[in-house]
């Protein structure tokens, strides 16, 4: 009798699945109740870079506050945002830092202390970090951004790491407004836009150049905004010296009847191929005029343009503002305004150097054939007679009433526009508000005040196949699906005819 083979199969299955238990659910609760995370994603999305992690420890005997404005829960039901969860929670277990989450308005109190009275926007998602008395705002947009081919990317580490970075530095970066030449001051007439200012993330002071003899170290952008007289000899050096360091410099030069050149200013224009026009531009076609801070047409107010980058240059400032208004966001117009024409390249220093192109025009107007014709009138104001009989020539035709200038060698920056009535607050009306954010643009290319701290935005990544056409894909698909099942129903059969053997 032949002998029956004894079948064990059972109760090894039986004995790994008790071994299985027995090893991973201890496993399971160890690593729960530590709650370890492994972040296995390609870019690191969910651990703090090299760079952040040195700069926690170097600042690790300062008291950082953070300041997430919503609640915790906000990520459960949000899982594309884990990597600003993964950020903030190692950011707690920091000793020195405290990360407190709330929404605005349930702690209206926290919310006006954080915003500055009122100074800075204060808007649900938006993350905070101070430092003694520095406070550093990031903008919930700014956080997760979406790139034109569709790409999600993470960016808040970089931005709150150049925001631990500035705060803890002690001082925010400073916008100085020159005085010294009869200019009005920004804890009056240019006080609104010195709190926009703020809100981006600038110190603003004033600055005079004849008490001081230099340039502080935390000047990132200089204003001379509409002086009434000439800058002297040793502040012109100051300000070359200044720019000679890859400075940035933004010129308000409003039309004044001032008798007499600008020499010293004129000599800084002409080292970027500019030059100031003595005259004030009105409109004379109604076409073209725009309504003043009482809804008034005036002449004073100009419909303008902003010409776009070509291939020549390299920086583009108006684009993105051409879009906008495009869309009715914003109304294209100046107020009170000089003009300005370029130089030849070889007829100023370093003129292969430079690059400088307008970024603000006069707008033309059409007859009934379509043809274009500029109704803009130059009328002489202040100068002497040489610039006078120049000023004379300028009506109806295209005029350049700003510039942005740059210096490739030292990267010296300027801004040079022929008005101040964009940032007064006794002038500025909704027909300015497009210049207005032309200038607003201008100084994220003068100096961004998100420092960047060499992070880099970090991306959702994801593996894929690309196919030739649909019979390839049929092919790989009948590879990883199709075989692997019928070795596995062969295998059961196998299984099934040998059980009892």
């Amino acid at each position: 009798m032949e002998k029956k083979k004894l079948n064990f199969s059972g109760t090894i299955a039986i004995v790994i699945a008790l071994l299985t238990l027995v090893v991973f659910v201890p496993i399971n609760l160890i690593v729960n109740y530590y709650d370890k995370v492994y972040d296995m994603t390609p870019t690191k999305r969910y651990t703090l870079n090299e760079t952040t992690a040195k700069l926690l420890n170097d600042t690790s005997d300062k008291d950082i506050d953070v300041f997430f404005l919503s609640k915790k829960e906000y990520f459960r039901g949000a899982p594309e945002f884990l990597s600003l969860y993964h950020t903030l929670t190692q950011l707690e277990e920091r000793p020195n830092i405290d990360v407190t989450y709330f929404e605005p308005d349930e702690n209206a109190a926290l919310a006006n202390e954080l915003s500055n009275d009122g100074l800075l926007s204060v808007q649900n998602g938006d993350i905070f970090v101070r430092c003694g008395d520095i406070t550093k705002r990031i903008d919930h947009s700014k956080i997760f951004q979406t790139t034109s081919d569709g790409t999600f990317q993470y960016a808040g580490e970089e931005l709150i790491a150049a925001a631990i970075e500035t705060c803890t530095n002690g001082s925010l970066p400073t916008i100085y407004f020159l005085q010294g030449h009869d200019e009005k001051s920004i804890n009056d007439s240019y006080e609104i836009y010195a709190n926009q200012l703020k809100t981006n993330n600038y110190d603003v002071k004033e600055l005079n150049l004849s008490e001081t003899k230099a340039v502080p170290g935390n000047a990132k952008i200089l204003y001379l905004a509409g002086p009434q007289k000439d800058i002297t000899d040793d502040e012109k050096a100051i300000l070359e010296d200044y720019l000679e360091a890859g400075g940035a410099l933004s010129m308000l030069l409003a039309p004044t009847d001032t008798k007499g050149r600008f020499t010293n200013i004129e000599d800084i224009l002409g080292q970027y191929g500019i030059e100031m026009d003595y005259n004030i531009v009105t409109e004379t076609s109604a076409a073209n005029q725009l309504q003043d801070k009482d809804y008034q047409q005036n002449e004073n107010f100009i419909r303008v343009e902003y010409p776009e980058a070509t291939g020549d240059y390299t920086e583009d400032l108006t684009s993105e503002l051409n879009y906008l208004v495009n869309n009715g966001e914003y109304i294209a117009g100046l107020a009170g305004t000089r003009s300005f024409a370029l130089m030849p390249e070889n007829t100023f220093e370093n003129g292969a150097n430079v690059e400088v192109s307008p970024i603000i025009r006069n707008m033309p107007t059409y007859d009934s054939d379509g043809n274009e014709k500029y109704t803009t009138k130059s009328t002489p104001m202040g100068g002497d007679d040489v610039t006078k009989a120049e000023a004379e020539k300028h009506s109806d035709e295209q005029l350049d009433l700003g510039y942005y200038a740059m210096n490739r060698i030292t990267g010296a920056k300027l801004i040079v526009t022929g008005s101040t009535d964009i940032i007064d607050k006794d002038v500025i009306a909704p027909s300015l508000s497009a210049t207005q954010m032309l200038l607003t643009f201008s100084n994220t290319w003068l100096y961004d005040s998100d420092i960047s701290m060499g992070i880099g935005n970090k991306l959702n990544a994801y593996d894929s196949m690309t196919f030739e056409d649909a019979s390839h894909a049929k092919k790989v698909l009948a590879s990883m699906i199709i075989i692997p099942a019928v070795l596995a129903v062969a295998g059961v059969a196998v299984w099934l005819k040998r059980r009892h053997s």
